[in-house]
């Protein structure tokens, strides 16, 4: 494993642990119970990815809570149908960062593919 490597599974890493926080706070600020059953889903599913990183990385680490205050903030302010778009944007600039590393590390790609959805899923929570 590269140096380069090695940091972008990191950030990668922290990345996942964040959106655990993060959805999980959307489930509880949301008003539509399918959103919140959306979220928390998500939330496990991001678990998973960070336990994936985890594993090549070696590391443990700390989630930060800054996305998990902001963005239940943000919805009050925006409203969904500002910030969904906003959150999938980020799911999918997820899938670019991720593109280099799946190539050399297998277990990667599922996770990708699941960013990838995971952007979908929460565009497909708009009317």
């Amino acid at each position: 494993m590269t140096k380069a490597d090695r940091k972008v599974l990191l950030k990668a890493q922290q990345g996942e642990l964040d959106a655990v926080l993060m959805y999980r706070a959307m489930a509880d600020a949301v008003k539509r119970p399918k959103d919140a059953r959306t979220f928390r889903q998500l939330a496990a599913e991001e678990g998973h990815h960070a336990a994936v990183f985890r594993k090549l990385t070696g590391q443990t680490l700390k989630p930060k809570k800054t996305m998990a205050i902001a963005l239940p903030l943000l919805y009050k302010l925006l409203g969904r149908k500002r910030l969904y778009p906003l959150i999938a944007k980020g799911e999918y600039n997820a899938v670019k960062t991720y593109k280099p590393v799946a190539k050399k590390f297998p277990e990667v790609k599922s996770v990708k593919a699941d960013e990838r959805r995971h952007g979908d899923t929460v565009m497909q929570l708009l009317p």
